[in-house]
């Protein structure tokens, strides 16, 4: 049997999902089954997934009849998560080969943390254009700048994920879904650890944080604000929930240069 579910909700990316699928099949660590959501596309994203899944027998493919979003995609997943990890991933983007081999070893051997996640590397048309940089163990501060791991590159015990209920299903809630859920995970008492070491390509476009929809920045401050009353960080740090709003206020030649001021000190 499995140790690893891997969940991935694919939506409008056809022209990727062969390869982050391809990476999948190139761990180091054979022991996982792919659980896949396919969330309303548009394109032909669900045609190549069957196709896939027809050469592979540890695929489960879903299909929602309209889109859903991912946190309602996610939970479809887990309902077929039957092994001991869950571990994310994108339909855009690459795992390094030892990407599991690394995340399972450390769980195994790290009892007291009920999560795992890592730096990522993130790529465009143009190859990488930044280094993402994490480590050690995130305390409940962590909250106060953004999400204390990533998202993607992450592998969480089954028990627990399940424990806290998945992902909250609120509209309210979209594209802060993980955060959501790792405040959720750390308020019952459990904890996490990021690797040094990045494992997991993000394809991720260099101005695609200003795309971002003034309602999704809100959702942020608001997932923000809520963690940081439930988890008893300081008043003090309150203002730092806003930032999200701010910087989509930013006129957009400014975050461009800030962004890429930003990516060159991390080239540097």
């Amino acid at each position: 049997m499995a140790r690893i579910s891997v969940i991935m909700g694919i939506y409008n990316c056809a022209s990727t999902l062969v390869e982050a699928l391809d990476s999948l099949y190139a761990q180091t660590y054979k022991d996982f089954k792919i659980i896949l959501c396919e969330d309303g596309s548009t394109d032909n994203t669900y045609e190549i997934a069957k196709q896939f899944s027809s050469w592979h027998d540890n695929i489960v493919l879903l299909k929602n009849e309209c889109n859903m979003g991912l946190n309602f995609t996610l939970n479809r997943c887990l309902e077929y998560a039957d092994t001991e990890y869950v571990a994310r991933m994108d339909g855009d983007d690459i795992s390094l080969p030892d990407r599991f081999e690394r995340e399972i070893t450390f769980l195994d051997e790290h009892p007291e943390y009920d999560i795992v996640s890592c730096p990522m590397l993130y790529f465009d048309e143009q190859g990488t254009y930044k280094v993402g940089k994490a480590g050690g163990e995130p305390d409940k501060k962590s909250f106060v700048f953004g999400s204390p791991f990533c998202h993607a590159p992450a592998m969480i015990r089954t028990t627990v994920i399940k424990k806290v209920g998945g992902y909250s299903v609120e509209k309210k809630l979209l594209r802060i879904e993980d955060y959501h859920l790792w405040t959720k995970i750390y308020l019952a008492g459990h904890r996490g650890y990021n690797l040094t070491t990045p494992l997991y390509k993000m394809r991720d476009d260099r101005r695609a944080a200003k795309r971002r929809t003034f309602q999704a920045r809100l959702n942020s401050t608001r997932a923000r604000l809520n963690a940081y009353k439930e988890l008893g960080i300081p008043k003090i740090y309150y203002p730092f929930a806003f930032l999200p709003v701010l910087i989509g206020l930013l006129p957009n030649w400014l975050y461009v240069l800030l962004r890429d001021v930003k990516n060159r000190n991390h080239d540097n």
